[in-house]
Order: C-alpha cells, then structure tokens, then sequence
C-alpha cells in the first residue's frame, strides 16, 4: 500500500510540474554522494569494502532519494548540488528518468580535498544554457586551490538572461573563527565576479551555495551587501537548514538581484522556501533533524543531513 501511495503522489507531482504558473530554483547540499568507484580522489571511506560499507544497493537508495527530494519541490527549473563526486553521479541522478528527460547538467571537476565537487541541473526545454565556467581560486595561507571552485552558468529564458551562482565554501573545520578567513576569500572571490556582471550589462544573478556560515557571519554579509536574501528563519518551521548542537542554523543560502525580484519573468517576492518534508525529518538523539544518509559509520539510510532551499520563480 505505501509503494502504491508513493507512485500515486509522484505521478501526480510530474503531471503537475507541466500545468503550474511557476517554477522553482533550488539547492541542495546532498552529503556525500560519492559512486563505489575507487577514484583519484579522497573517496576511500565511499567503497564497499571501507568501514562505510557504501555499496551498489546504498548508492542507488540515496539516488532515489535525491530523485523524490526534486520531485516533491516541483522539478525545479535549476537544482544545484554540492558534495557531489563528479559529473557522473550527477548523471546517474537524472538519467532513464521520464521526469527529468529534458534536463541538462553543468559540472566542472574541482580540487578539493574531499573530493567532492558543486553541480547543477536545469530544464532544457525551458532555458538555453549560454555559458558557464568554474571559479577557482587560493585560500589564505595555501599555495594551491585546495577547495570547491564556484560554478556559474548564463541561462535565457524567452528574452531574459540571468546567471545562476553555484557555492560550497570552506567548513569550519579546525573552528568558526580560526577558519573565517577562508570563507571570507571566498565571498570576496564571489563579490567580484558579482561585481563584474552588474558592472558589465547588470543580468540578474541567482546565487546558491552552502556557504557555511549562518547570515549574520562575516563571509555572507559581503553577499548581502549586493543581493537580497532569500532564506531566513521566516522561510520554513525549522528555522534552519541544518541541525548542529541541538541548534538549527542557516547554512545553505539563496540570493537574489534586486532586479530580479517582482519581474514579469523573475523571482517572486519573499518565495524563499527551507522544505522539510516529513520524509525528510527523523527523530534521532531526542531530536528532529534531518534524517542523513550515515550516523557516524551506522548506515541510517537517509538524505542528507541538511534540508533543501528554494525560490519561485514567474515561470510557465
């Protein structure tokens, strides 16, 4: 009966995406979606016979879970993704899915450390992808890029360009304030191109990443001073994204142009969305947080342990 009712609801949800006035932008911060390939990079910790015991089985559950998370949101026109592998586990998202035949996907491989990477998807019936690149840059005491490049990629949509920002900044590893200069260098590396683009035709720009850092943190405040934010506490019950030290905090981020906002076919005002849909939500330790794929090494089967974001969008 649940299999029945599961396939009830997101046959309705795919028809539904074809007949709504709108259309979302969204990001998600997916943990570790890592293939059981033995890989160049860090993937150790992601193979069947590591002590994660992460095999074919839980690969293609967390997959499907990623697949029911975009089709609850509505199918969003652009989803982006951080704590992906490569460009092939981003595939595998979308591939032989009728819901997402039409999508595209942006991925440039990165030199983090971890090993993980940002990417996103977008619907290709809706937008023409003009240009992307990735971002890379040097943190603060290194001599080589160690971290996540941050992604951009130009879309049109009828006559209306605009840029999506893709971001997954430094973690606070080694503790907040010890590591704020990092994510600092990178909001300034983000400040600039953001700078360049309203100074060279003033597109619209869609910036989404987990930056973190909460709102009120140095790094983000350099955003805030050019875009307008799209995610507060307002956004959803669980006053947060991410649930740390029994505390819900903000750390995945959607900003928006100001002339962006209120447009024919732009961003609707004050549509920022944290979605926790209850299979997303579990009680763990006396709690209810995101339920995650992994509990230290104990497999739990989840989806991520953060939630995800998004706007709206004046989108047919």
């Amino acid at each position: 009966m649940k299999q029945i009712l599961c396939f009830l609801v997101i046959s309705f949800l795919i028809g539904n995406v074809f007949s709504q006035k709108t259309r979302s932008v969204a990001f998600y911060n997916v943990e570790n979606l890592f293939d059981t390939i033995d890989g160049p990079n860090d993937d150790a910790e992601f193979l069947p016979a590591a002590k994660n015991q992460w095999n074919a089985a839980r690969y293609e559950e967390k997959l499907t879970h990623i697949r029911e998370v975009l089709l609850a949101m509505g199918n969003p026109l652009v989803c982006g993704f951080s704590e992906v592998e490569n460009a092939a586990v981003v595939r595998a998202i979308i591939a032989n899915q009728e819901a997402f035949k039409s999508y595209g996907i942006v991925h440039y491989e990165s030199p983090d450390a971890r090993g993980i990477d940002v990417a996103l998807i977008y619907d290709s019936c809706k937008l023409n992808l003009i240009d992307s690149k990735a971002i890379r840059f040097v943190l603060p005491g290194e001599t080589k890029p160690t971290t996540r490049d941050i992604l951009w990629a130009q879309f049109k949509y009828k006559k209306q360009p605009f840029y999506v920002m893709l971001n997954h900044w430094p973690s606070r590893r080694g503790g907040t304030d010890e590591s704020d200069d990092k994510r600092v260098a990178a909001a300034k590396i983000a400040c600039n191109f953001i700078d360049s683009i309203q100074k060279a035709n003033g597109y619209p720009i869609i910036f989404l990443g987990d930056l973190n850092d909460h709102p009120e943190n140095n790094a983000p405040k350099l955003i805030d001073e050019r875009l307008d934010p799209m995610i507060t506490k307002e956004s959803g019950p669980t006053k947060g994204t991410h649930f740390y030290n029994n505390e819900w905090g903000i750390l995945d981020h959607i900003y928006v142009s100001a002339n962006f906002i209120g447009k024919k076919n732009g961003v609707i005002a004050n549509s920022g969305q944290i979605h926790n849909f209850p299979f997303l939500m579990e009680e763990y330790k006396g709690n209810i947080q995101p339920k995650r794929t992994y509990g230290g090494s104990k497999y739990l089967g989840g989806y991520s342990d953060h939630l995800p974001v998004s706007i709206q969008l004046n989108i047919k």
